[in-house]
């Protein structure tokens, strides 16, 4: 399947890392496509109009603003669209591109290095139930799963995923950084801290994976009544790190400004 990419930032760049396949790629910026290109062996293209002619699939990795701007240039060609538009529903899809096979995904910074987790919008209407458009449904499907772990749900709830696992590679970030910070305070130097943080952030995720993500399992692992981690953990909830991650979820989920 020939993928190309409308839009080459961030993500898009870590969708072609996790891929590692020749890719098109078209943005407003023609060196930020160029770059992308030569790093993964693709195709640099002058116009989102060339992508949609010669891709299987089209992804707009592009602003979620530009939606209309893109689809009319690339609608008239394009064979398939995935979407990784944040706040763009797949009826919005079908509206910007019409008689095409749509589909939407949100992704995770992580699917650069395949360990990411990706949302997709469960569809309730379905392909146009051609044998052919059930065999593409799998095929993208499946070239998503390639990045991570696929979680299916349903499209009113996709924005909100994306505030618990696409926004959460920052929040994880500012997280190691609060503690790396807290260990300097009190003479760990930052290099050595940030070794002893990251790791063991890396390797609990693991632990949680194999624990069957049962976080109160491996919390009571940990903490023993009284102990030092009890004290820590009490220390955080007096804090309002629940409350801090629930603002931070509603932030994400309006429109009004904070």
């Amino acid at each position: 399947m020939q993928i190309g990419l409308i839009g080459c930032g961030n993500m898009a760049r870590a969708l072609a890392r996790g891929w590692a396949r020749p890719l098109l790629c078209a943005d407003p910026l023609a060196d930020r496509a160029r770059a992308l290109a030569a790093e993964v062996g693709g195709e640099a293209l002058s116009s989102n109009a060339l992508v949609a002619q010669r891709a299987d699939l089209v992804v707009l990795c592009h602003k979620p603003s530009q939606l209309e701007d893109v689809a009319s240039e690339a609608a008239p060609h394009a064979r398939a669209v995935a979407s990784i538009l944040a706040t763009v529903p797949l009826d919005g899809l079908r509206t910007a591109y019409p008689e095409r096979p749509v589909y939407r995904f949100i992704p995770s910074l992580p699917v650069e290095v395949r360990q990411g987790a990706v949302v997709q919008a469960a569809d309730p209407l379905g392909a146009s139930g051609a044998e052919e458009a059930g065999a593409l449904d799998s095929a993208v499907s499946e070239l998503f799963a390639e990045l991570g772990t696929l979680v299916v749900l349903p499209d009113a709830l996709v924005d909100v995923a994306m505030g618990l696992m696409s926004c959460a590679p920052a929040y994880v970030a500012l997280v190691a950084e609060a503690q790396v910070d807290a260990g300097v305070r009190r003479g760990i130097p930052a290099a050595q801290g940030a070794e002893l943080v990251v790791q063991t952030l890396a390797g609990t995720a693991e632990l949680l994976r194999r624990r069957g993500n049962d976080t109160v399992a491996v919390r009571r692992e940990v903490a023993s009544p009284g102990g030092l981690t009890a004290r820590g953990l009490d220390a955080l909830e007096r804090a309002g790190l629940r409350a801090a991650f629930s603002k931070a979820l509603d932030a994400v989920l309006t429109d009004e400004p904070r």
